[in-house]
């Protein structure tokens, strides 16, 4: 096919159904999101319930708020394009200064994302915590591939 010959696909239309539905509210507890920018120290860290999400996910999976979010406190980051040692060193602080009461990381089923449990199974072990840890694997269509817990 030329790309002379290449017509994209027409936007579909919202049907009147889809504008009228009740919005979803936010599950959001905190600001910042971002792994790199959230304190230490912060407080919403003691006795927190962590969900640790690769970048990707929520844009995936479309009920990410209610599914993963409610009731945790939410660190993003990307294994592939941050800086993963850095990040290994902040988990690992984290985890030594708060008493956290379980980990959930999310993540998608692409081979970069692996990263991730890497790194949070690594600053768990150097900061000797035993934390329950969930992981969790989304498909990149948006569907919860597997998910497992470790005691």
């Amino acid at each position: 096919m030329s790309l002379k010959s290449f017509k994209p696909a027409e936007p579909k239309t919202a049907k009147m159904e889809d504008t009228e539905a009740p919005s979803i509210q936010s599950q959001l507890a905190q600001w910042p999101v971002q792994l790199k920018l959230v304190p230490v120290t912060a407080p919403y860290l003691q006795d927190a319930d962590l969900l640790i999400a690769a970048d990707c996910v929520p844009f995936a999976f479309a009920d990410f708020h209610r599914r993963f979010l409610k009731g945790k406190i939410l660190l993003i980051g990307c294994p592939k394009f941050d800086d993963a040692e850095y990040y290994q060193q902040k988990l690992i602080d984290m985890f030594k200064v708060n008493d956290i009461r379980s980990i959930e990381i999310v993540h998608m089923e692409v081979p970069c994302c692996f990263g991730l449990i890497r790194l949070v199974e690594m600053a768990l072990a150097e900061s000797r915590k035993d934390i329950p840890l969930t992981i969790t694997k989304v498909g990149i269509r948006g569907d919860i591939l597997e998910s497992s817990t470790k005691a």
